[in-house]
């Protein structure tokens, strides 16, 4: 199993992207998926993670409001929007899928992971 993560980039501070991810084969439309950070230097943080029915959300506190997960099942594909970057956002997005929802931050409770997007906001 594979997860495509992509729609990483070099953007201005203030700007936005949009992350994508999703599986290179097999619908996963039952699990429940998150996404992570990793800046150089620093641990696998926790972003955002959605249920498999895109009803419920969980976001790091910090991300809360310029940051917007969502899912699309019927096209197998779940996003991150990202607005008002910062420098600091600056870092490798992880999706990741999961069986059972709950620790959403603890990344051990993801099965599968994809391998990254970049992302670079300059100042």
């Amino acid at each position: 199993v594979q997860l495509q993560a992509s729609g990483g980039g070099l953007v201005q501070a203030g700007g936005s992207l949009r992350l994508s991810c999703a599986p290179s084969g097999g619908i996963f439309k039952d699990y429940h998926m998150g996404w992570f950070r990793q800046a150089p230097g620093k641990e696998r943080e926790f972003v955002a993670a959605i249920s498999w029915s895109g009803k419920t959300t969980d976001y790091a506190d910090s991300e809360k409001a310029r940051f917007t997960i969502s899912r699309d099942n019927p096209k197998n594909t779940q996003y991150l929007q990202m607005n008002s970057l910062k420098p600091e956002d600056t870092a490798v997005y992880y999706c990741a899928y999961k069986e059972r929802w709950g620790r959403n931050y603890d990344p051990s409770t993801y099965l599968y992971w994809g391998q990254g997007t970049l992302v670079t906001v300059s100042s």
